[in-house]
Formats: C-alpha cells, structure tokens, sequence
C-alpha cells in the first residue's frame, strides 16, 4: 500500500521542510525504531542488524501486494460511487440545513497531508462558522488532547447547531466521497493531519504516512474522541498499516456503520 523506498529516494515524507524526518537517515531510522520498541505485540528488526532501507520498510505494510492494491483501489471507486448515488437524498437535504442555517459556503475545504507527504484539499460539509480558523489560537488553552498533534473539545463554541448535529454523525465527512474517487483518500484509513499539526509530532508518529488516508479508521471504531492520547491513535494506525488486507478494510468499514448511527466516542 505504499511506494516502497529507495536508496536514490531524497526523502519519503518531504514536507517542504529540512527538520521534518527523511528516511534515508540511518540514525533517525534508528532513533525511529527504538520507539516504535515499545509499542506491544509488533515485530521489529533487531536495531544493531538493521540498515537503513530495512528500517524504512517499518514505515510499509508487512505485505506490499499489487493485486490486493488494485483490489482496494477498485472497492473503493465502485462503494464509493454506488454510495454517493445511494444517499444523493439525504445529501441534498444537509445541503440545504447547512445553507440556510448560517452564513458562508456549503463545503470546508482544507489542506491536508496524505500519502509520503503529499497536500491534497479535503472536503467537509461546513460545520463550523466562518471564523472557525481565526478563533482557534484562543481556544488551544482548551483542547482536551494530550498534546497538539490534534485538536478535540465537547463544547466547541467554533461549531454550529446543524453542525454539531452534522458531527454528532459524521455526516459533515460525506464529501471526502468525492476524495476517494480522486485516489487521495481511501475509505479505510489513518486520518490526514492538517499541517502545522506536524510540529508535535514525534519521529515514529510519520509512520501514519505510509499509507493513503482514510475516511474511516482503526482509531474511528476504537473509541473515537473517546482515545485523548495522540499516542494510542498512531500505534492503532501503524498496527493497521502493518497487518493490512482487504477483508480488514471490510471489518473496520463493518464496525463503523454503529459507530455513526449511535455516535459513539462523538464530541
């Protein structure tokens, strides 16, 4: 599911940026390894045997196979499509509830970082005020993560009334639909960060990188808003990324469905 690396590569997670990890640095890989060392119940290479590509293969699947990429990649396009015709109804009707119930766009478009790096544009129904982003700096005092890899508070004051309802349920993600069909995202996945959110990650935490994001997750179905510890989502993200195969893809897509219905761990 990812490109595998090369000796040649400059960098596998090229953010623009000289400090951010690149993964043809032999001490940094290591530095990499040593941390993922405590993360239970995975398999590491032992560090004083490893160079430098077999510790980037830490940040691929344990199985790198083209059939089930292609397999993912066409289970994605075809639900994908058949959904959006499925719920083109109820799609139109939050359209409307998001128009005339607050002044600004229908959609959020934000830049997100997604496979080896890459910026892409991530759709949302508008479930905030317009001045969402403006307001942010003042309310980080607030957020109830352990760090600011993410942000999470229950009482966001940013959002509106159909937009708590639209989050309560997920359904301000719909658009990401449109995501997957541009191969930017999946329908299982880690969830893409926005930017500057890179500044509290550790080394280990580009692990998330190695695989396209998803529109839901193994941290979705594991608690959600309910996991604070920006810690526990990534070591759920890289046992997915490690164990990946279809037929997990389909649990996870499986158990999201109640997830959503009885929003559970929503803010």
């Amino acid at each position: 599911m990812a490109v595998s690396p090369t000796v040649s590569s400059p960098s596998l997670v090229s953010f623009m940026d000289e400090s951010l990890l690149a993964l043809e640095d032999e001490q940094a890989l290591k530095t990499v390894l040593e941390q993922l060392d405590s993360i239970p119940d995975v398999e590491l290479p032992s560090v004083a045997t490893a160079d430098p590509i077999q510790l980037s293969y830490l940040y691929l699947p344990r199985k790198t196979n083209p059939i089930q990429w292609t397999v993912k990649r066409a289970f994605d396009v075809v639900f994908t499509a058949s959904g959006l015709l499925a719920i083109s109804l109820p799609l139109l009707v939050i359209a409307l509830l998001v128009k005339t119930t607050s002044p600004g766009p229908l959609l959020f478009s934000q830049e997100r970082i997604g496979l080896h790096g890459q910026k892409f544009k991530m759709y949302k129904f508008r479930s905030m005020y317009v001045d969402a982003e403006e307001r942010l700096k003042e309310l980080m005092a607030k957020n109830e993560s352990q760090n600011n890899a993410m942000f999470k508070m229950k009482d966001d004051p940013r959002i509106t009334p159909v937009g708590k309802w639209l989050r309560k349920f997920s359904l301000d993600e719909f658009p990401q639909l449109i995501n997957v069909l541009k191969g930017e995202m999946s329908l299982v996945g880690p969830r893409p960060p926005i930017e500057r959110e890179l500044t509290a990650y550790e080394p280990w935490h580009y692990v998330r990188f190695s695989t396209v994001p998803g529109l839901t997750g193994a941290w979705q179905v594991s608690g959600r808003s309910n996991i604070k510890n920006f810690n526990d989502v990534v070591r759920l993200d890289f046992n997915y990324i490690r164990t990946w195969s279809v037929f997990q893809d389909l649990m996870i897509l499986l158990k999201t469905v109640p997830v959503v219905l009885f929003a559970k761990g929503a803010v």
